[in-house]
């Protein structure tokens, strides 16, 4: 991995934030996903929505994914010091990085170096790795999953995503697109659709989770169609990751 930068220009090149990922049917915690904040000395704080793309079209991606995974690490050991209940925390990972010869060894040696085991890492990757056509990304998954790491894919489902591309890559989750979710209750037909996409990632061996589920009706409804966890604000909202509640307060 490269060298960590601790700050530019007196700030903290980035900061992540962390949002719960709860199971349904209990309502506990039991992931946790990061969001990334970039401050820019320019610019100003921007979201990824404004940097992500931008960044993976150069190395550029990788320099920014190593101060992401520093930091998700690090929040990992402070999880686990407040007995804070959780199974992975997520940090998003460039398709990039999964073309790299050394990124397994790369990320189990980091993981090593701190103490974080390897299966409370769960590497988020962006709805493009769908329009992947090499082998690289593809094996890497396979081969970083080998060694406990959990993979998940986001932004599945939407207006356009190529869907029968997830059978080319072995992921452990697929979050649905909030567009996915916003179809339940429309009508017999739209709910049809959103289980059928359920279906269609449970069949492939994958873990369904909803994004942008707002009110328990669309839960209930994710439950009935087989899928098991849940993110959006009923969830929570992202938050500092000092915010998040030990074990006794999230009880």
């Amino acid at each position: 991995m490269s060298e960590i930068v601790d700050n530019i220009g007196g700030l903290r090149p980035i900061e992540l934030n962390y949002r719960a990922i709860r199971e349904i049917s209990s309502g506990r915690t039991t992931f946790y996903q990061s969001r990334t904040k970039l401050n820019s000395p320019g610019l100003g704080v921007m979201m990824p929505e404004a940097f992500r793309e931008v960044a993976e079209m150069s190395p550029q991606c990788l320099n920014l994914f190593t101060l992401e995974l520093d930091q998700a690490l690090n929040a990992i050991l402070h999880f686990t010091e407040r007995e804070v209940p959780y199974s992975w925390v997520s940090v998003y990972m460039p398709v990039w990085f999964l073309k790299e010869k050394r990124a397994e060894k790369n990320v189990v040696e980091y993981c090593q170096k701190l103490g974080v085991p390897t299966n409370k890492i769960c590497f988020e990757l962006g709805d493009k790795l769908l329009t992947d056509n090499s082998e690289e990304a593809a094996a890497a998954i396979l081969n970083m999953r080998n060694r406990g790491f959990h993979f998940m894919l986001n932004e599945f489902g939407g207006d356009a995503c190529p869907m029968m591309r997830l059978a080319n890559f072995p992921v452990d989750y697929v979050m649905l697109s909030p567009e996915v979710v916003s179809y339940i209750g429309k009508n017999e037909r739209s709910d049809s659709a959103v289980k059928s996409t359920i279906d269609f990632i449970s069949d492939l061996g994958c873990e369904p989770i909803a994004d942008g589920v707002s009110t328990s009706r669309q839960a209930e409804t994710l439950y009935e169609f087989e899928c098991s966890y849940c993110a959006g604000k009923l969830a929570g909202d992202y938050v500092i990751e000092r915010a998040i509640r030990t074990r006794a307060d999230d009880q």
